[in-house]
């Protein structure tokens, strides 16, 4: 049995008062980074793997179904407006299709060629890294867009919580992170996903400070899209090129639309 599918240590949950509920749920949630800590070293592997490519003028595609390739979206979704890097060079892919985002397709993930066919789609290719994502590490969806990778020599990583799974035999940089049976049995939308965005959150952070994106430790890339991001870019501005009027720094940064490029500018003059 796979560890994510073994009981849950708790019973009768329905006769549990809901502090008793969270309680345990937090119980739970506090191996998670335990979990992740000890696979640092294939997160430290997987990363590196993922730099080279994308410093090289490749993308990162991330491939999952169900939870796993929402998180995988979600991740990918949120790299253009915090870093300002182009929504094409981090992607994500769920078995399904785009609907599947907001309602499951379960039946989805069991389709082999699938996965390849929606990678083929994005022009995937050998300069690329493809990071397929399943708690299981048994999703025939994903297994099978990386055994095609590995065909056609494109670099693969995996992150799953169960060990010596079919995914991560396929993968080149395999990240196992096992956290183990679930609060709800199964439900691996829980501490599993929770264990995956956690990765995901390392790799694409990771990333994005070693192509450049950041500086100190300043999203000094963002988009600035909202009055939030509009303040908090024109206080990096003041911070950072020691300006100390905030109305004339925010035109400045209006002007440039990137704290980057308005330092930059200041700096010139």
């Amino acid at each position: 049995m796979l560890i994510t599918e073994q009981p849950s240590h708790y019973r009768h949950l329905e006769t549990m008062l809901v502090k008793e509920i969270i309680q345990h749920i937090n119980e739970e949630d506090k191996k998670v980074a335990i979990a992740v800590e000890k696979a640092l070293p294939q997160i430290e592997k997987l990363i590196e793997a993922v730099a080279d490519k994308m410093l090289a003028g490749g993308k990162l595609f991330y491939i999952g179904a169900g939870t796993s390739g929402r998180l995988g979206i979600l991740d990918a979704s949120e790299c253009p407006p915090t870093y300002g890097v182009p929504y094409n060079l981090v992607q994500g892919i769920i078995a399904g299709g785009f609907n599947a985002i907001i309602r499951a397709a379960e039946f989805a993930e069991d389709d082999t060629n699938q996965g390849w066919v929606n990678l083929q789609s994005k022009n995937v290719s050998d300069k690329d890294f493809v990071v397929g994502i399943a708690a299981s590490g048994t999703t025939p969806y994903v297994i099978g867009a990386l055994q095609h990778c590995k065909k056609n020599n494109i670099e693969t990583g995996c992150i799953t919580c169960n060990e010596n799974t079919p995914l991560s035999k396929c993968a080149d940089y395999p990240v196992e992170v096992i956290t183990g049976s679930e609060f709800v049995t199964g439900s691996t939308r829980m501490k599993a996903g929770t264990a995956q965005k956690m990765v995901l959150n390392m790799i694409s952070t990771t990333v994005m400070i070693k192509l450049g994106r950041v500086e100190d430790n300043s999203m000094v890339n963002m988009q600035l899209n909202n009055d939030k991001l509009i303040d908090r870019g024109v206080k990096m501005l003041m911070q950072q090129a020691n300006l100390t009027d905030y109305t004339d720094a925010k035109k400045v940064l209006l002007r440039f639309k990137s704290v980057k490029k308005a330092v930059d500018h200041i700096h010139k003059t």
